[in-house]
C-alpha cells in the first residue's frame, strides 16, 4: 500500500460568522464549530484512504479563543498519523477579524477515524509521510496521543459496563 503526504488530506474550509451562529455572548456556537471540525476531519480521512470511513472519536476540542462574529472562521485538517485501518486528523480553526485582519489560533482538535471496507469492516490504510516542521512534529507526537487515547478507551469501556440504560423514572433502576 502506497504512502500518502499530509497534504494528500488538507481540507481548507473557511466560512463567516452568522448571527444565528452565535450564543448570548456574541460568540461563535461551540457546537457549531465542533460540527465543522467532524465535517472537514471526515474529508481529511476519506481522502487519505479514499474508502468509507467513520469517526471513532473525538480526541480533543481545545477552545483557545472566541470566535466573534465580525470574525472568518478558517479550518484546516490533515491526517497526522495512521495504525493498520485508523487515522488521526489533526484540525487546526483559525479566526480572522474582517475589519482588522488580526488573525488568531482559535481551537485546535484531534480526531480519529477508521476506514471501512466493502464489507463494512475495518479497512487498511495508507501510512503517512509528513513534509513541513508543524506536520513533522504532529507525527513525531502522534505515539503519546495514541496511547492516551487507547487509555481513555479503557477507561471509557469499565464506564460502559456499570452505567445503566433504564429509563430515570424506572423504578427498578439501580441507584
Amino acid at each position: 500500500m502506497q504512502t500518502k503526504t499530509c497534504r494528500d488530506s488538507k481540507v481548507i474550509k473557511t466560512g463567516r460568522v452568522f448571527p444565528q451562529d452565535t450564543n448570548n455572548h456574541n460568540t461563535l456556537f461551540g457546537g457549531k464549530l465542533m460540527r465543522d471540525i467532524d465535517d472537514v476531519a471526515s474529508i481529511s480521512a476519506a481522502r487519505h484512504c479514499r474508502t468509507e470511513c467513520v469517526t471513532a472519536s473525538t480526541d480533543s476540542v481545545d477552545f483557545l479563543h472566541a470566535i466573534r462574529q465580525t470574525d472568518s472562521v478558517c479550518l484546516e485538517s490533515h491526517v497526522t498519523s495512521t495504525g493498520k485501518s485508523s487515522m488521526e486528523v489533526f484540525v487546526k480553526v483559525i479566526a480572522e477579524d474582517l475589519l482588522t485582519g488580526d488573525r488568531r489560533l482559535a481551537a485546535t482538535s484531534f480526531l480519529t477515524f477508521v476506514a471501512l471496507g466493502d464489507d463494512g469492516k475495518p479497512a487498511p490504510v495508507p501510512q503517512v509521510q509528513p513534509e513541513t516542521p508543524e506536520e513533522k512534529y504532529l507525527f513525531d507526537t502522534a505515539p503519546g496521543r495514541v496511547a492516551a487515547r487507547k487509555e481513555r478507551r479503557r477507561h471509557s469501556k469499565d464506564l460502559a459496563e456499570i452505567l445503566s440504560d433504564l429509563k430515570p423514572w424506572d423504578e427498578n433502576s439501580p441507584s
